[in-house]
């Protein structure tokens, strides 16, 4: 049976300075999920558990572990090279927006919406990403038209397929937007149609260009029936004799 990975012995200071980092939360998204790994494997919990915490590979955890036993509080922080700062593709870039512009709920996640935090630890996790800032992750965002608004809330759907149904769709916006490339079996052309929904039958105001009518096209035109050329005065504002 294959010996159990696990963190090296961690003394008080070390255990402290590990607890700083996880809750200053500040830095790189890297730093900060391997130092939880490290305080989580001290606190006697296995592989399996802290992936499912971490929302990462087991694989992933050993690896940390292994490299945290072997060069210490060094192997927390990414070796970065000088030069310009990281790029990311287009399918990362899409990837990234899709994400944010989910619900943390359908991916699983125990809140309600994202913060630049959550995110960006989300990101790293997933593998979409190696690393990624939250200052990075904001204008990331920003130059993807994607804010941070107030928003109206929506009935969910009681569809069991309703998510299978919305990944299809959003695929379908994507390859017609140009955002990603459809595979050979894909449609070659897409229709949108009307998404209003059905609207009660009822006339509308609105605007369009038609024809002069009335008095203006015929000044000698015959009042209709029914109206009077000179129509009476209130009694209160007939001229009373003096």
């Amino acid at each position: 049976m294959a010996e159990r990975v696990r963190v090296r012995e961690i003394d008080d200071d070390e255990g402290n300075r590990l607890l700083r980092i996880v809750r200053r939360g500040t830095g790189s998204v890297v730093t900060w999920r391997r130092a939880q790994m490290m305080m989580l494997s001290a606190q006697d919990m296995n592989t399996t558990q802290i992936a499912k915490v971490a929302f990462t590979s087991e694989d992933r955890v050993r690896d940390v572990i292994h490299n945290f036993n072997a060069d210490g509080f060094d192997s927390l922080y990414p070796k970065y090279k000088g030069g310009r700062k990281p790029t990311f593709t287009l399918p990362q870039r899409v990837e990234i927006k899709k994400i944010a512009k989910f619900k943390p709920v359908e991916h699983g996640l125990p809140f309600s919406r994202w913060s630049l935090a959550k995110l960006a630890d989300f990101l790293v996790a997933e593998g979409v990403v190696e690393d990624i800032s939250h200052e990075g992750l904001r204008e990331l965002l920003r130059a993807e038209s994607v804010s941070f608004q107030a928003i109206k809330t929506w009935k969910a759907s009681r569809d069991p397929d309703y998510a299978t149904k919305k990944a299809r769709v959003e695929h379908l916006y994507a390859i017609a937007d140009g955002e990603v490339i459809g595979d050979p079996d894909e449609p070659a052309v897409i229709f949108c149609m009307d998404e209003f929904g059905p609207l009660n039958l009822q006339p509308r105001p609105g605007r369009q260009w038609t024809g002069v009518g009335g008095k203006a096209k015929d000044p000698e035109r015959e009042t209709r029936p029914g109206r009077s050329r000179h129509p009476a005065r209130h009694p209160a504002a007939r001229p009373r004799d003096c």
